[in-house]
């Protein structure tokens, strides 16, 4: 959680705390409970609640359902975009100053970065630009990834866990190309090929200059598609083809050189500060990419997006308390003769206020209760079932999804009860000042 969550989460535990103390006080006795429970009943039938209790009940329950959707639509966002970031991102990047991204010495630094404590797994790789095709009528710009074809529990990233074609081992069977490579599955759909078509991509590392033109020639290789990924990620489906780091380098023209070398750490969250102390230990001409660097603008954008909906939400909440207000209100107009008998035989002020503020609490708890548990199944049905599809190419993802955290749920909890107990206050006192005599010729 962000500073500005957890000082609301504390101002709301801390009034929820006060308001906890309050009831305490005002706790109802038995008589009190009772006649709270026989003044929210119908009249018709002791059996069935009012209308005026149920619209009540239901605001509090479309207010804490909205809230609780809200807060799981946008963890589910943060989880997601970051589980699929980390598919083909590890979770930091060792890199150099200076022109251009190229590591020579990547062997000594590599069992450098394999020692420091708190790393799982280490491993060279290559990122590069090209232009890739299958026939010349149609091109298409990528990102060219070479990495170690390690499928085992040293692999760096979760990619190879995301073949619907083929693996990460690159294995081609024709003798005429440069090697195998495997595509995004959107990126095959545009090339319109298959697993053992032949494609070729354009470097423009490497390139030869041409006497006779007076330019520079790129450079053209053929590989084979031995693989196809689909990650769920817009930007790794659409732009990426992987290769073995040998034949990427080969690609990119590094000849032994590599771009850089990925990092798997024990503690992916810790990346920020592990990648400090690494920049320190290794010192120039090295640094360290870590994953919530590079994404920080989008992580913060959603921060802030999930505390201003929480907010705006919140105000449902809002809304339904003034509902709880009216309905109360409501039943002391029209209790106002019994409640003049009941004060003329005896009852104190101090309990009528606390039947109407139990009349309260318990709307606020029953609309809370249920609010929370639609909130949270209605939320897991979304989720499971992709119920609403969203634009890839937009929101880098394919369909909403909503991640219910049980902190958020008892934050949005708290918050309602603490509504709740704040709004029966004034119907509570306006029906403790009534004068009995004139109450009971009220009609």
């Amino acid at each position: 959680m962000s500073l500005p969550e957890i000082a609301l989460a504390a101002l709301v535990l801390a009034l929820l705390g006060c308001a906890v103390a309050f009831v305490r006080v005002n706790w109802p006795s038995r008589l009190e409970a009772g006649v709270a429970l026989r003044y929210l009943r119908s009249r018709r039938s002791s059996r069935l609640l009012s209308l005026i209790t149920v619209i009540a009940v239901g605001g509090v329950v479309v207010g804490v359902m909205a809230l609780v959707m809200v807060l799981g639509v946008m963890n589910g966002l943060q989880n997601d975009l970051r589980d699929k970031i980390l598919v083909a991102n590890p979770h930091l990047r060792v890199l150099t100053f200076g022109e251009g991204l190229r590591l020579d010495d990547w062997r000594r630094v590599l069992a450098e970065v394999r020692r420091t404590p708190g790393v799982e797994a280490a491993a060279p790789f290559v990122l590069t630009a090209g232009m890739i095709y299958k026939t010349r009528d149609y091109t298409e710009g990528v990102y060219v990834l070479g990495v170690e074809p390690d499928t085992g529990a040293r692999a760096v990233t979760t990619l190879a866990h995301h073949f619907i074609k083929g693996d990460l081992r690159f294995h081609a069977t024709r003798p005429d190309v440069e090697g195998g490579v495997a595509l995004g599955n959107r990126l095959a759909t545009k090339l319109s090929v298959v697993t053992g078509d032949v494609v070729t991509a354009v470097s423009a590392a490497g390139a030869k200059f041409n006497p006779s033109l007076g330019a520079y020639l790129p450079q053209f290789y053929r590989y084979q598609v031995t693989g196809v990924f689909d990650t769920g990620m817009y930007e790794y489906d659409n732009n990426y083809v992987a290769m073995s780091r040998a034949t990427a380098q080969r690609f990119a023209g590094l000849d032994s050189a590599v771009t850089g070398l990925e990092v798997r750490l024990a503690d992916p969250w810790g990346a920020q500060r592990f990648a400090a102390d690494l920049e320190s230990r290794l010192g120039y001409p090295y640094r360290a990419l870590d994953w919530q660097s590079q994404n920080a603008s989008l992580f913060s954008a959603l921060k802030l997006e999930k505390l201003s909906m929480a907010l705006v939400v919140f105000l449902i909440c809002v809304v339904a308390a003034f509902n709880v207000v009216g309905t109360l209100t409501m039943v002391v107009r029209d209790k106002t003769r019994e409640i003049g008998i009941l004060l003329a035989m005896g009852l104190r002020r101090a309990s009528v206020r606390r039947i109407f503020l139990a009349q309260g609490v318990l709307i606020g708890l029953t609309g809370t209760a249920i609010g929370a548990v639609l909130g949270g199944v209605l939320g897991g049905m979304v989720n499971r079932g992709q119920w609403i599809r969203i634009d890839p190419s937009v929101y880098f993802i394919d369909h909403l999804p909503v991640h219910t955290q049980p902190l958020d749920v008892l934050l949005v909890v708290a918050a309602s009860l603490l509504v709740a107990t704040l709004a029966p206050l004034y119907p509570a006192m306006q029906a403790a000042r009534l004068d009995p005599v004139p109450a009971i010729r009220y009609e």
